[in-house]
This record gives structure tokens, C-alpha cells and sequence, in this order.
């Protein structure tokens, strides 16, 4: 089955859930389509939902909740 990966958008610090008190938006193994958003890239307290490109099945998350990312950088892998 051939990798495919979803890439931040913007430089900022990407987080899984829409809030903290919240479920995440996807987990490892979830069934991910066209425009499903996986999460959200905060830049100067703007929260920019990441919507994904491909579809596929989530197989893992490449970076943790809170962490700062960059542009382009990869953020999942889904194979599908």
C-alpha cells in the first residue's frame, strides 16, 4: 500500500483536538477522507484547521500534540 503524508500549512504549533477538554479530531487507525480536518496549526492565537489532501487510513501521527511545526513539515502518515 503506498505512504501518503499530510503537511502543516503554516509554521505555528499543531494540536489534535479543537480544545482541550475535547476528543481529537482523528487517532491512529481512523478512516481519514478528502477535507477531513486532522487537527489544528496555531500561529499567533489565529487556530488554522489542517484539512486533509489525500484519503486513506491514519496510521500514526509523526509529531505530538503541542508541538511546534514547520511549514511543509509532515504531521501524519496514512497508507490507502
Amino acid at each position: 500500500m503506498a505512504k501518503k503524508e499530510i503537511l502543516s500549512p503554516l509554521p505555528g504549533t499543531f494540536y489534535r483536538r479543537p480544545a482541550p477538554d475535547q476528543p481529537p479530531y482523528k487517532s491512529e487507525g481512523d478512516a481519514v477522507a478528502v477535507g477531513d480536518v486532522v487537527g489544528l496549526v496555531e500561529v499567533m492565537k489565529s487556530f488554522n484547521e489542517v484539512k486533509s489532501e489525500v484519503a486513506g487510513k491514519l496510521v500514526r501521527f509523526l509529531v505530538e500534540n503541542e508541538e511546534a511545526v514547520m511549514a511543509g513539515q509532515p504531521l501524519a502518515e496514512l497508507e490507502g
